[in-house]
């Protein structure tokens, strides 16, 4: 049991690690923004949050 709980520890933390790397490596690193309207791949599709949509539904 003990043996099971150390290997998922080292996993755990082995994960955590990996998705940290881009932060702890980089001067200035940030995780890049999960918003529909911080993506420029998004903007070019015209693609918009839900939120944005609602306001502009309202608005007409």
């Amino acid at each position: 049991m003990l043996k099971l709980f150390i290997v998922t520890l080292v996993i755990v933390a082995l994960a955590v690690a990996l998705l940290c790397v881009k932060v702890i490596l980089r001067r200035n690193g940030r995780f890049t923004s999960p918003h529909i309207h911080d993506s420029k791949a998004m903007k070019d599709r015209g693609i918009h949050c839900v939120i944005d949509q609602d306001r502009e539904a309202r608005e007409k």
